[in-house]
């Protein structure tokens, strides 16, 4: 229904981290399964270095093709800046990003890049827009004009309750994101669908 509408799907995976609920996730092998992720308990880093992963990544970015995705969205591409319980370097961590980029690319699909924006530098050119959260509320909207610069699109998502209560607050918000052309939703921090207010 929403292609026939006109509109792109964007299918969510996370490449970086092991979700105990995933259909495939008897296909990791435990030396792959590092710490816990801060606030999701049933979530593990990856060893990213893995071939092993790489491999069940793909199957992924095949099943998104099969679903008809348009592009995808791999959260957890920064396992490098985290407590993973691996040797990550920030080498490996664009090695591996750039070859989700890539399988993507092959398989037709589009990509965004999730965060991680100490590497927006080195891996402008392998994605084709940013999925960003809070960088307003943080002050990190610069690093990210790059993508716009590019003609990338930038898709930006705000929580801080503020937006949400103060109406004069979200107006200051949006035309400072209308001004700099990304593209901003402000949304309850429980992601539970009680509120969706678009800058647009």
């Amino acid at each position: 229904t929403l292609k026939a509408s006109g509109k792109k799907v964007i299918c969510y995976f996370s490449a970086g981290s092991y979700e105990d609920f995933r259909e495939d996730k008897d296909k990791f092998k435990a030396a792959e399964l590092g710490n816990t992720l801060v606030d999701r308990l049933n979530e593990q880093w990856l060893d990213i270095r893995s071939l092993n992963v790489a491999g069940i990544m793909i199957s992924r970015l095949n099943l998104a093709v099969l679903k008809g995705c348009d592009g995808v969205e791999p959260d957890n591409m920064d396992a490098y800046l985290n407590n993973s319980g691996f040797d990550l370097s920030a080498r490996d961590q664009l090695a591996f990003n750039k070859f989700i980029a890539n399988e993507a690319h092959k398989r037709g699909l589009s990509i965004g890049l999730k965060n991680n924006m100490e590497q927006i530098p080195e891996l402008i050119d392998f994605f084709d827009f940013s999925v960003n959260e809070q960088c307003h509320e943080f002050h990190e909207c610069n690093v990210l004009r790059g993508f716009i610069i590019n003609s990338k699109p930038v898709l930006n998502a705000e929580y801080q309750q503020s937006y949400i209560d103060n109406p004069a607050e979200r107006e200051a918000l949006c035309n400072i994101s209308n001004g700099i052309q990304f593209s901003t939703l402000i949304l309850s921090r429980n992601l539970d669908d009680s509120l969706r207010f678009s800058c647009l």
